[in-house]
């Protein structure tokens, strides 16, 4: 794992061009980490996104759902150390009125292998709207720690509310325990979309925390939205819920990481989300070596 100097200031532009290596490739190198980015199922920047991707350091590939879940099969994800999800699988939004069409169930086999991939031990750093992802399969949440509800449905088994959104938020946001993603860190403030979703406090290890008020007056209604009203919440309630933005935590023998910010391109150019995502891959590949052996 990287060590930090905790005697001077971080530098995060120093850092971020340490690990920088010019003309990244898409096709695997045996010597390097290579990582699987993930995408489809909600829009979002594609240019500034993958520019920030490629700022990253890393070796990088990029597919998008349904081709996705073919990578969890046996042999085919070995060659990776790490997967970024930026994506939000399980919805079909032109079926919005239809809970039937528009809730799509993944495959059995997928779902199985995605647990035994998780079994042999793959880190996974879960971005913004991939919370809201396959929200029929239980499990999934379970293995992010947390969970949106574009409509009303089962958390925990327990029927809860649809979920809320607020796009455009000034907020600051603040490091929390001891944790080499956060470490040196300072607070930071940044402009993005935040959700009033659930987060498995109890389950999570949070590094990361908002200033925000995380109450339904500050939201709007995800149904609302579907719905065509958007910015509303109207006849909506819900429970205040969590500031926790980011945390980790392990399932099977894979490490874990979910961070709320990256909803666009303001986003993706500062600088400490460049970094905490730089440092979430770098922790979640040496903290799952850890969990394999």
């Amino acid at each position: 794992m990287q060590s930090y100097d905790m005697s001077k200031p971080l530098d995060l532009d120093e850092e971020l061009e340490k690990g920088k290596k010019l003309g990244n490739q898409t096709f695997i190198k045996d010597d390097d980490h290579n990582i699987l980015v993930i995408t489809r199922g909600h829009p979002f920047e594609r240019d500034p996104f993958f520019e920030m991707i490629d700022s990253l350091g890393f070796q990088w590939s990029h597919v998008e759902h349904p081709a996705a879940q073919n990578f969890f099969e046996d042999n085919k994800i070995q060659k990776y150390s790490a997967i970024l999800f930026y994506d939000m699988p399980g919805l079909n939004f032109e079926a919005s009125p239809d809970d039937k069409s528009f809730f799509v169930d993944p495959p059995e086999d997928f779902k199985k292998n995605f647990i035994d991939r998780l079994s042999d031990g793959i880190g996974c750093v879960f971005l913004h709207h991939s919370i809201a992802g396959w929200p029929v399969w239980e499990e999934y949440s379970k293995i992010i720690g947390g969970k949106f509800l574009y409509k009303p449905g089962k958390v925990k088994g327990i029927m809860s509310p649809d979920s809320g959104y607020r796009h455009f938020v000034n907020y600051n946001i603040t490091p929390t325990g001891d944790h080499p993603i956060t470490l040196g860190l300072e607070d930071f403030e940044i402009e993005d979309e935040l959700y009033l979703a659930h987060v498995f406090e109890d389950d999570v290890n949070p590094i990361l925390k908002s200033d925000y008020n995380f109450k339904k007056d500050n939201f709007y209604s995800a149904s609302n939205a579907l719905a065509g009203n958007l910015n509303s919440n109207d006849n909506w309630n819900h429970k205040d819920g969590s500031n926790i933005v980011g945390w980790t935590k392990n399932y099977k023998k894979s490490a874990i990481t979910y961070l709320q910010f990256g909803d666009d391109a303001k986003s993706y150019k500062n600088q400490n989300v460049r970094n905490i995502i730089k440092r979430s891959i770098n922790w979640v590949i040496g903290e799952t070596t850890v969990l394999k052996k």
